[in-house]
């Protein structure tokens, strides 16, 4: 990253900047509203994801017209489909004016089983201490 700033450093300023929409959704996905455990910006190296469910394996992305440039969702998703992940793309207005059907499309791939689990990130340079874990927290509360 430019400026020696870290991959948490920008993940940390997109959290402090979401989108209307990306707020919006965030409300609805945290505290395990939907029994899942999500995490917001959360970084799958080289790219930041919106929004991960590390234990279903599914990344949601919330898309308005800054990422209009759909040969890099194409890029983007086929890597993170190696990953094993599987994505969910909602435009922002559709968050924003028909959240009970977006809610329910991440309900519906919450129920599909996932494979397995992510695996920790690697720490990256500079980051994480000896014998702590700077993974993913992949418990599961219900």
């Amino acid at each position: 990253m430019r400026g020696g700033r870290t991959v948490r450093d920008y993940a940390r300023n997109l959290r402090r900047n979401m989108t209307d929409a990306e707020r919006s959704l965030w409300y609805q996905l945290r505290r395990n509203q939907l029994c899942w455990r999500f995490h917001r910006q959360f970084p799958i190296p080289p790219y930041i994801v919106d929004f991960a469910c590390v234990e279903a394996r599914l990344i949601v992305e919330a898309d308005g017209s800054q990422h209009a440039v759909a040969g890099e969702h194409e890029e983007r998703d086929s890597f993170l489909r190696e990953q094993g992940l599987r994505v969910l793309r909602f435009w922002n207005n559709d968050i924003l004016g028909n959240r009970a059907g977006v809610l329910e499309a991440i309900w519906l791939a919450l129920r599909q089983p996932a494979e397995s689990p992510l695996p920790d990130p690697p720490p990256l340079a500079g980051e994480g201490r000896p014998g702590r874990g700077s993974g993913a927290d992949v418990s599961h509360r219900d």
